[in-house]
Parts: C-alpha cells; structure tokens; sequence
C-alpha cells in the first residue's frame, strides 16, 4: 500500500489525496476507480475537483479497525494512479 494513504480514527477509515496535471488526467483515474469499484464491490467515498481527487475508504459500521479488504482496496487503487511523483506525505502529482 502506497505510503500517501493516511489512518484515521474517527470515523476508522483510510485517506488519500491524489493531484493530477489537469482534468482529462482527472477524469481518466475516477472512470478507472468507478470500474474497480464495480469489479470489487465496494464504494470509496470520492470528491474531486479539476486537478485531484480526495479517496476515503470506511471501515463497514461496527468494525474496529480496517480489514483485508480496505487494505486491498487500497492497493488495487495504487495500482491505477499512474507514475507518482511524491509533492509531500499528503498528496502526489501524477504526469509529467
């Protein structure tokens, strides 16, 4: 799991946010992450604007701590941002 997705306790949950040069960038990882969401069957909750995206993925109500299953989640969302170039511990710039 990329280093950039961070913990947080209340609500338990996985964050990350992800930069992109411009839109088409922008759009072409939420059309990827709405496929994979499909293909997995769990729903981040995602927000965006032109140039990022904003990724939470929540623990099911009653669980204490995330699960196999975020954590996959997680993984399988690295694995379609393309070429990461780290800004700070927070967020990253894809392209270029």
């Amino acid at each position: 799991m990329n280093e950039n997705w961070v913990e947080r306790k209340r609500p338990i949950r996985l964050e990350r946010r992800i930069e992109f040069d411009d839109y088409e960038q922008t759009r072409e990882f939420l059309d990827q992450a709405a496929d994979l969401s499909e293909a997995e069957s769990y729903y981040p909750d995602l927000s965006f604007s032109r140039t990022h995206v904003s990724v939470a993925l929540h623990v099911q109500e009653g669980k204490k701590k995330i699960g196999k299953k975020i954590l996959r989640f997680a993984e399988l969302m690295d694995a379609i941002v393309p070429s990461l170039h780290k800004l700070d511990g927070t967020s990253e710039i894809v392209g270029k």
